[in-house]
C-alpha cells in the first residue's frame, strides 16, 4: 500500500472502521529501530503507516499519560475516561463488540432485555443487503449513547476543574505519539500487516453482497 497517496480523511475513516481489539505491538517492535526521514513524502508516508499500524499503542500511551495527569482529581479521571468511551464509540468495530459484550452479560439474568437490545434487521434493498448501515448500540442508535456520554464528561469535566489538565496531558500525549510515528522506521511486518487487513476487508464486503 502506497501511504503517500493516502488522504487524512482516509485515514480517518480506516481508524474508524478497523478493529481496535487487537492486543498492541509488542514493545520490543515498538521501541526498535528510528531513523530520521529523508524527505516529507517519506515523512508523511511512514506518519500514515505508523498511526494505523501502532493505533492501540497509540492508543494506550495517551490514556497512560492521561491518567498520570489525574492522580490528584479522581472526578477528571472519571471525565477523561467517559470522554475517551465516547471518542471510542465512532469506531465502529469498537461499538459492535461493546453492544455484543454487554448484551450477553444482560441476558444471563434477563433474556428478555436482552432480546430487546438486539440491532434492527438490516434493511434489504432489491435483493441486497444495504451497503450503508446503521451502527445500533444496545438496540438504540449510536448518537444516543454518544450525547449521554458526552454530556456527563461534559458535567464532570465542569465539577473536577480539570479541563486544562486534560489539555496540557492530551498534547503531550499526541506529541509523544506523532514523534514516534515519525522517527519510527516501518518495517516489512507492518507493511504485510497492512496488506493482509486490506485483504480481509475485500473479502469482508465481497462477502456482503
Amino acid at each position: 500500500m502506497d501511504w503517500g497517496n493516502v488522504t487524512a480523511e482516509d485515514l480517518i475513516d480506516a481508524l474508524r472502521e478497523v478493529d481496535w481489539s487487537s492486543p498492541p505491538r509488542p514493545l520490543s517492535e515498538f521501541f526498535s529501530r528510528f531513523t530520521v526521514p529523508r524527505s516529507y513524502a517519506k515523512w508523511n508516508s511512514r506518519l500514515k503507516c505508523n498511526l494505523y499500524y501502532y493505533r492501540t499503542n497509540y492508543f494506550i500511551l495517551i490514556i497512560f499519560i492521561l491518567g498520570l495527569g489525574f492522580l490528584r482529581r479522581p472526578v477528571a479521571l472519571v471525565a477523561a475516561f467517559m470522554t475517551a468511551l465516547s471518542i471510542a464509540f465512532l469506531n465502529d468495530s469498537f461499538a459492535g463488540s461493546f453492544s455484543e459484550k454487554v448484551t450477553r452479560s444482560v441476558r444471563q439474568f434477563s433474556p428478555h432485555l436482552a432480546a430487546k437490545m438486539r440491532p434492527p434487521l438490516t434493511p434489504v434493498l432489491r435483493g441486497r443487503p444495504s451497503a450503508k448501515r446503521a451502527v445500533y448500540i444496545c438496540g438504540r442508535p449510536r448518537w444516543v449513547f454518544l450525547s449521554i456520554f458526552s454530556t456527563v464528561s461534559f458535567i464532570l469535566w465542569f465539577v473536577s476543574c480539570g479541563l486544562l489538565t486534560v489539555l496540557w496531558a492530551l498534547a503531550i500525549g499526541l506529541l509523544a505519539a506523532i514523534s514516534h510515528a515519525s522517527f519510527r522506521t516501518p518495517n516489512l511486518k507492518a507493511r504485510l500487516n497492512t496488506f493482509r487487513e486490506e485483504f480481509r476487508a475485500v473479502w469482508r464486503n465481497y462477502s456482503e453482497l
